[in-house]
């Protein structure tokens, strides 16, 4: 008597098919989260940057400065020079005034950029110039603040 233990090839095949269904319906949810999560820190970064920009301020002679600027003065970690958590951050400072900017580094790293200005709001992107969102706004919400 003969008894075969194991799967047969249908079962296999059923169950393998069962995986992907459900990897294709968690999959992009779970990259969604991601970005979602991405664009939470990349507010929270740009808020970091307008408290040391603002501290900078104070002890420099009433300038702003740069990112580099600010990582010298230890306002910041050096993780700024490149991007953090999937966005990279520009400061464009003159004197009395800056612009902070953040931009996802990759399409899949966030769907919106932020900049803030001096009076420390931020705000949605106003100018399609990155190429990582395009456009870096919510439908209707070029230059709004951020909620």
């Amino acid at each position: 008597m003969k008894t075969d233990r194991g799967f047969s090839l249908l079962e296999l095949l059923i169950v393998v098919a069962i995986i992907l269904i459900i990897a294709t319906i968690a999959i992009p949810s779970l990259l969604r989260s991601r970005q979602a999560a991405n664009e939470s820190s990349a507010v929270a970064n740009t808020r970091t940057l307008n408290t040391a920009e603002v501290t900078y301020l104070s002890g420099s002679g009433q300038n702003y400065g740069a990112i580099s600027d600010l990582i010298n003065a230890g306002l910041i970690d050096t993780r700024f020079n490149s991007g953090v958590s999937g966005y990279s951050f520009i400061i464009s400072n003159s004197g009395s005034n800056y612009t902070a900017t953040a931009y996802p580094t990759s399409v899949n790293s966030g769907r919106y950029g932020y900049y803030s200005l001096p009076d420390a709001v931020i705000r949605y992107d106003n100018a399609s110039g990155a190429a990582n969102c395009t456009p870096c706004y919510p439908t209707g919400l070029s230059g709004q603040a951020v909620p």
